[in-house]
């Protein structure tokens, strides 16, 4: 007789839980934000534009998947990342919808490359750079998010204040910006306004938390 029970199927059932976690955009997104350091529940809805009752719920069900943990903060509920692989499937489902899905490749060359066109510097590649003194890094994220962890080196100028800080740069060295990740778009209009007042810049290949997640040095405040 065949077992009532399938352990298959019953492992399989799991993996959709997982699964069913992360299908949503807007859970994909807080686990993008989450990727660059703890955040509090407050804070991750202002950042991705939804209620403080949604950002909630959406972080409960991806806590319930194993994919982020909180901790309780006074009156507030921080959050992080369960699992530093999460960030490996981020990459993969990057990957598998850049390959397959036109919508994807369409916006990607729409709103991304079309700011940026030329290849992106390779993590290992700007490590040899900065440890040879030949470029000057810049991370477009935002002070707070900096502060939880940033290439070893590099300037914190947020995009917003760009323009302003230009005159602290060598003119004559190289710029390599990073954000929080190959699809953010802060690195890439960051790249756009550098070259249109005269540097040489370029994006690094990915963002912080690969960055981190390929055992590169980082450092916080």
């Amino acid at each position: 007789m065949p077992p009532s029970h399938d352990p298959k199927q019953a492992l399989f059932a799991q993996l959709a839980v997982v699964a069913r976690a992360l299908g949503h955009g807007s859970r994909l997104e807080l686990l993008d934000y989450l990727a660059q350091g703890e955040r509090s529940v407050e804070d991750l809805a202002q950042v991705a534009g939804l209620s403080i009752a949604n950002t909630s719920k959406h972080l409960q069900q991806l806590k319930a998947a194993g994919l982020v943990q909180a901790r309780r903060d006074g009156k507030h509920i921080r959050y992080t990342l369960g699992d530093e692989r999460v960030l490996d499937v981020l990459g993969v489902l990057r990957g598998i919808a850049a390959a397959h899905l036109d919508a994807v490749e369409d916006l990607v060359g729409t709103y991304l490359r079309g700011r940026d066109a030329l290849e992106p510097v390779p993590a290992q590649d700007l490590l040899d750079r900065v440890r040879a003194g030949l470029v000057t890094v810049l991370d477009v994220r935002p002070p707070e998010e900096y502060a939880q962890g940033h290439v070893a080196g590099a300037l914190n100028v947020p995009l917003e204040r760009l323009q302003e800080r230009l005159r602290d740069l060598p003119p004559d060295r190289e710029v390599v910006a990073y954000c929080r990740g190959p699809w953010c778009v802060l690195s890439f209009e960051a790249v756009a306004r550098l070259r249109q007042a005269g540097f040489t810049a370029r994006r690094l290949e990915d963002g912080l938390p690969e960055w981190r997640r390929a055992g590169l040095p980082v450092v916080s405040d």
